[in-house]
């Protein structure tokens, strides 16, 4: 079984579907983290991609760890804590990495219950779009862990400090209205319109010139993580290289002949 599947349509939106829904698209087992490092390498590699869309099979976006397979010696869980540090390191924690690096935006299409790690996989996407459906749940002080998969760096980033303490801290459940009002969301459609809308706002961003788009992308990601300084000596390097391309002249001339979108 594929455990994601590859879609890539001819406007440059790649569709990635976690497809394991008898484990709920669990996300902490090796081959499945090895599918999703797979695929964004091969939408970061492909000329043609323009935006990632990541959704879930079943009823699920994603269940997080599977809990199946977290006694000791199994999944990530070593005999002894050096063991599962490794195992972490070398497992479940590549993917925050991957999300990172890229260049391509992703949009979480959160068709279902988003939880632990599920959710903090959706905090690794840069648009979150939720179905009525979704639910979301940094729920790993429930069974007495920790966000092994960086959910404590990445949840502040998206909700705020306080938001995040509230959620990791009670691992209470909330539903995709909540998860609006949190910011978590940014969309909130019924469960049919999941994917059109998703597709929708990708559409807008494939229409725009893809090197600007993997630029802005990296400069919006870096803002987070340095100073000011920084950010604007990298957007003139950047701005640089954009104000030489082809498509700027293209979309400049489009400006001035009245024909460009305002």
């Amino acid at each position: 079984m594929t455990l994601v599947t590859y879609d890539a349509a001819p406007d440059g939106i790649v569709t990635l579907t976690l497809n394991a829904p008898a484990t709920r698209n669990a996300i902490s087992d090796l081959p499945m983290i090895e599918a999703i490092l797979g695929a964004l390498s091969q939408a970061e590699a492909d000329p043609q991609a323009r935006v990632i869309i990541l959704t879930g099979a079943g009823t699920a976006f994603s269940g997080g760890g599977n809990i199946k397979a977290m006694s000791p010696g199994q999944g990530l869980v070593g005999h002894e804590p050096g063991q599962t540090r490794r195992n972490y390191r070398a497992g479940i924690q590549r993917l925050p990495l991957a999300f990172e690096a890229l260049e391509l935006p992703v949009i979480a299409a959160v068709n279902g219950p988003a939880i632990g790690a599920g959710c903090d996989l959706a905090c690794m996407c840069d648009i979150r779009v939720a179905g009525r459906s979704a639910r979301f749940a940094e729920s790993f002080v429930r069974l007495g862990i920790v966000p092994g998969d960086g959910g404590a760096w990445l949840l502040p980033r998206v909700v705020g400090f306080a938001r995040a303490s509230e959620l990791a801290l009670t691992g209470e459940m909330i539903d995709a209205e909540t998860a609006l009002s949190f910011g978590l969301v940014t969309h909130l459609v019924e469960d049919a319109d999941l994917l059109p809308r998703a597709r929708a706002i990708a559409a807008k961003i494939a229409a725009n010139p893809p090197d600007a788009v993997r630029m802005t992308r990296r400069l919006l990601r870096q803002s987070c993580n340095t100073t000011l300084p920084a950010v604007l000596d990298m957007s003139a390097a950047m701005q640089a290289v954009a104000h030489a391309s082809p498509d700027y002249l293209i979309a400049l001339q489009k400006m001035l002949d009245g024909g460009g979108r305002k």
